[in-house]
């Protein structure tokens, strides 16, 4: 008996350079097309393939996920700053403060990228309608 789906098997997208090419801004099918239009606007569809690309539902995920890594780099570096510097707490409130602005900002597009790519190579929220098949002859 198989547990693994041969249908599903079938239709499997690679998912990491899917997820790669969304986080360089790339269409996840192709990789030529420009996958946002803004700083964070997606294109309703890939200028370069046609890949229908408004069925994304990053939503929260990606400022999740930046919170998530910036605090984890800040924190740490935080504690070592002071343990070693012993800096001011206005110092270290606006250094701190930039830096995690910067970084958020930084992180925040390629995050929503990837996350799209993910969901492209998943055929999650409406990415998972089949590919047209070429009609068979009749014989």
């Amino acid at each position: 008996m198989s547990y693994v789906d041969d249908d599903a098997e079938a239709n499997k997208r690679p998912m990491k350079p899917a997820m790669l090419r969304g986080a360089v801004g790339r269409c996840p099918s192709c990789g030529e097309g420009h996958l946002f239009r803004g700083y964070l606007a997606i294109n309703p569809t890939c200028e370069h393939c046609g890949e229908e690309l408004h069925h994304q539902r990053a939503d929260d995920g990606p400022a999740y996920l930046t919170v998530l890594i910036v605090s984890h780099l800040g924190a740490p570096l935080l504690m070592a700053i002071y343990m070693m510097y012993r800096p001011s707490p206005m110092t270290m409130f606006i250094w701190f403060s930039i830096g995690a602005i910067v970084l958020s900002l930084a992180l925040l597009r390629p995050i929503k990228g990837a996350l799209i790519g993910l969901q492209w190579a998943r055929r999650m929220h409406g990415f998972g309608r089949a590919e047209p098949q070429p009609e068979a002859q009749p014989s």
